[in-house]
């Protein structure tokens, strides 16, 4: 009876396992096949739209397609996300909405609530042919230029637009949060607009920085979003990164999942995508 019990275990992980790796690989594929044929899309759509009609619609159709793919891996039981938070911020004016960053889904889950978001991207996926139209139709800003591109940020704010913008500039690769860069405390100052930090937590480290893709995460990976403090635009930019940086560890650090690097964070409620 023993070695039968311990037999149906280990073929119920394996199915376990293998139903995972289904799940994550067809995701995967089925993103970038969704990113393909949008971008293909859009790099028609920009020559027949004005730049402001483009940009509604590339934001709205962006914001539209990730809550559907969220919603299609919440079905899955694979993945559970809790974003509710975000929807307080729709009519919320304009922000610099900030979050910190450790899984290449944290622009995914927070565009697929907000659908009126300039998001600030690297300049290698505004380029990229699988994504790099669209990015471009939705009035997307590359960070690469950012210095030159704060003041097209500026305008975006001023006329009523949110802008999403990871203060930590690539995905966390130090617990619980890297060293913040000047970017929003800067957008912040030229626009008088507040910086409204998102705290994203996660009980994986699935797709963080040097995520192997081939490794499949324990199942369910759960990821919460909830609403942190906002801060009002100041004069001193390096005080408002340490402000900002200090808030964020010490918010971050609390909890009991894991962050990118596999260390403790908050456990994220279980709940589905389209709980409202």
């Amino acid at each position: 009876m023993l070695l039968q019990g311990s037999a149906a275990l280990v073929i119920r992980t394996g199915l376990q396992t293998a139903y995972a790796c289904l799940v994550v690989y067809s995701g995967l594929l089925v993103f970038g096949l969704m990113c393909l044929i949008w971008s293909g899309t859009a790099g028609l759509l920009s020559h027949l739209l004005s730049r402001g009609r483009g940009r509604v619609l590339g934001r709205w159709v962006t914001s539209y397609g990730f809550r559907c793919y969220l919603q299609v891996l919440a079905l899955t039981g694979v993945f559970r996300f809790d974003l509710r938070a975000l929807d307080s911020l729709r009519g919320a004016g304009p922000l610099i909405i900030a979050p910190n960053h450790p899984s290449l889904l944290d622009a995914v889950m927070v565009l697929s609530r907000l659908p009126n978001v300039a998001c600030v991207m690297k300049a290698e996926l505004i380029n990229n042919p699988i994504y790099g139209a669209a990015a471009r139709l939705a009035g997307y800003i590359r960070n690469d230029e950012f210095i030159g591109g704060v003041s097209e940020a500026v305008e975006d704010l001023r006329a009523g637009g949110q802008l999403l913008l990871f203060p930590e500039g690539t995905r966390t690769t130090r617990r619980p949060v890297n060293p913040l860069k000047g970017g929003a405390p800067l957008v912040s100052k030229r626009s008088g607009v507040p910086i409204q930090t998102v705290l994203i937590e996660t009980t994986s480290p699935f797709l963080s920085k040097g995520w192997a893709l081939h490794r499949i995460p324990p199942v369910p990976v759960s990821y919460r979003v909830r609403l942190g403090r906002r801060f009002m635009p100041r004069d001193s930019l390096k005080e408002t990164i340490a402000e900002l940086e200090a808030y964020l560890a010490s918010e971050l650090g609390r909890g009991k999942g894991m962050d990118a690097a596999g260390e403790p964070l908050a456990q994220p409620q279980n709940a589905r995508l389209d709980e409202r």
